[in-house]
């Protein structure tokens, strides 16, 4: 019988936006650099982006595909405490679509040993975590922690919960591996007092061990659960006292003759202080334990989110505009964890800015996306302070903060195109010649790189491949001109508004209209795609939205599907 496959279903699900991949349009003025550098190892090239982050995640997949070691992502929880009014089935289907998409091209912008990381509460946590093993499939997802947010439960209620889910993927498991790519390049946690105190010196017959410090591991199994081995049972010869030591009753050596005699010969036996032991201990040397330890899934010392609000308090001297931001504590053990200096961190719903900050401090490259208003009010000032070395709170103390760095500010360019008066699709005015050759660039799949010496190079996608977009109207003369400079070694994409004659007349030309070319490929003109409360449809049906089923025949089938269009932007959330 063949095995079953569970999936998540919601009303709508098959309804896939058509994302137009939009240019990023740099802003100095809003871009911020320290004045000087201050180590060796400041970056200046990270990016605030601000627009819609789906958008953005999609203009962000041409150049930065295969390239984002960690992606942390604090989403709008889907609470419903704004939408009594909607059913609620709908408003959880839309999120789940919304999600998805997102998902979706984050698992693209991964590195085959990236990790993603989300913070999420019980109202979704468990339909997403389902949703997450569609999308990076379930032998990738790495873990489901508990962050402690608060430090009791609130009072208006039997059971109160105080923690977050962070569910973890990785973008790709390799072959039979038991681990993840990014579990077998996770870093450990750095080692506790508590930890380090297990090691001692300890006094033998012949002087203290010049190899130092060592904690004493057991060199005997109890036989529970079937692991006395009668082969194991031996004696061994006490080198202080010459006498035979066996196991004691019940129990047997956990390593062979030949093994228990390296150690001895290695001096990795213990027989305690005087020699006299009845079972020797074996010695493992601190020098020879892991440099650092495994992370618990439970995380109670990463701060709280009132933490968090004071951090935000000093920093901008007014109560706090986010009503639980996520500590910089919580960042940085991710961070740490999933990610070296140097590596590309990306949080597409940036909130406060937390994400930013803390990759900032800890040395690594970043991008944020934010729509919000607040991008301006709160990040902007947040990482100015950061870079200025102003920012003291926080994880400055502890990875030792002076400042340093920068960042490039880009706002998401308009859409493309645009319909005129009569209804007709034109290219948006707002775009000047430089920006539409980017944009067609970026549509058409080729890299933006105008040359200095060939006006018709626009872009490339391989050495001998190349683009040039044009509103000229080309005449024969012209296009006969092209296909004379580019030769018979290299080929060219023509992009232009209108062309006369016969363009298969030029084997080295591809000639293609704007904006015709483009016209079935992207939803043009769409600005939103967050979930915005008056673009919902109203309640309809008791019927719920979301069903784990298996086999498909057996999946309840929506009468009606949810546009995804109609979701509008999906923006907000964020620590």
């Amino acid at each position: 019988m063949a095995k079953q496959k569970l999936e998540l279903t919601w009303i709508g699900k098959d309804a896939r936006p058509k994302l137009e991949p939009r240019i990023l349009l740099g802003d100095p003025s809003m871009s911020y650099h320290a004045k000087h550098r201050v180590t060796s190892a400041d970056f200046f090239d990270n990016q605030l982006i601000f627009g819609d982050n789906l958008l953005a995640l999609k203009a962000l997949e041409q150049e930065y595909t295969g390239k984002v070691k960690c992606v942390f992502i604090d989403p709008p929880y889907n609470t419903g405490s704004a939408f009594a009014q909607y059913d609620d089935g709908v408003e959880h289907s839309i999120w789940l679509s919304l999600i998805r998409d997102r998902l979706e091209i984050i698992r693209r912008l991964l590195r085959e040993d990236g990790s993603l990381w989300i913070t999420i509460d019980d109202n979704e946590a468990h339909y997403l975590k389902v949703l997450g093993d569609e999308v990076f499939g379930r032998n990738c997802f790495i873990a489901d922690l508990s962050w402690q947010k608060r430090d009791g439960p609130p009072n208006d209620r039997k059971i109160g919960s105080i923690h977050d889910h962070v569910l973890v993927w990785a973008k790709s498991r390799p072959g039979s591996s038991k681990k993840t790519a990014a579990e077998e390049a996770f870093n450990l946690m750095p080692r506790t007092e508590k930890a380090d105190a297990q090691y001692q010196v300890f006094s033998e017959p012949n002087g203290p061990d010049t190899r130092g410090p060592f904690r004493k591991i057991d060199t005997t199994a109890n036989g529970k659960g079937g692991r006395y081995v009668e082969s194991l049972f031996y004696a061994i010869r006490n080198p202080y006292t010459g006498q035979e030591v066996w196991p004691r009753e019940g129990t047997c050596w956990r390593h062979s003759k030949d093994e228990m005699e390296r150690l001895q010969a290695d001096g990795r036996l213990f027989w305690g202080v005087k020699g006299t032991a009845t079972t020797p201990m074996r010695k493992l040397f601190k020098f020879e334990a892991k440099q650092g330890m495994t992370a618990p899934s439970i995380w109670a010392d990463c701060g709280l989110n009132q933490h968090a609000s004071a951090h935000m308090e000093g920093l901008f001297g007014e109560k706090a505009f986010f009503e639980t931001p996520k500590p910089e504590e919580l960042l940085h053990r991710i961070i740490h964890i999933a990610s070296n200096p140097g590596d590309l961190v990306l949080d597409s719903f940036a909130g406060s800015g937390t994400t930013g900050a803390v990759a900032h401090k800890m040395g690594r490259r970043w991008i944020m996306i934010e729509l919000g208003e607040h991008c301006h009010t709160h990040i902007i000032p947040r990482l100015k302070k950061v870079i200025d070395g102003e920012d003291q709170g926080g994880i400055s103390e502890a990875v030792n903060w002076k400042g340093g760095g920068g960042f490039r500010y880009y706002r998401l360019a308009p859409s493309l195109l645009q319909r005129d008066r009569w209804g007709q699709w034109i290219i948006n005015k707002e775009y000047n010649a430089e920006m539409l050759a980017a944009a067609i660039c970026k549509l058409e799949g080729f890299t933006y790189a105008p040359s200095d010496a060939y006006y018709w190079q626009h872009g490339k996608s391989t050495e001998n491949d190349f683009i040039y977009v044009t509103t000229q109207s080309l005449t024969p003369e012209a296009l006969q001109a092209l296909s004379d400079e580019v030769g018979e070694e290299r080929s060219l994409l023509v992009c232009c508004s209108a062309f006369r004659g016969d363009v298969d007349r030029y084997p080295n030309l591809t000639v293609k209209k704007i904006p015709k070319m483009a016209l079935s490929r992207c939803e043009w003109g769409h600005d939103d795609y967050s979930l915005n409360v008056e673009n919902l449809p109203m309640a309809s049906s008791p019927e719920p939205a979301v069903t784990t089923a298996a086999p498909a025949s057996n999946v309840h089938k929506a009468a009606k599907a949810v546009d995804a269009g109609q979701a509008g932007l999906f923006d907000g959330g964020g620590e």
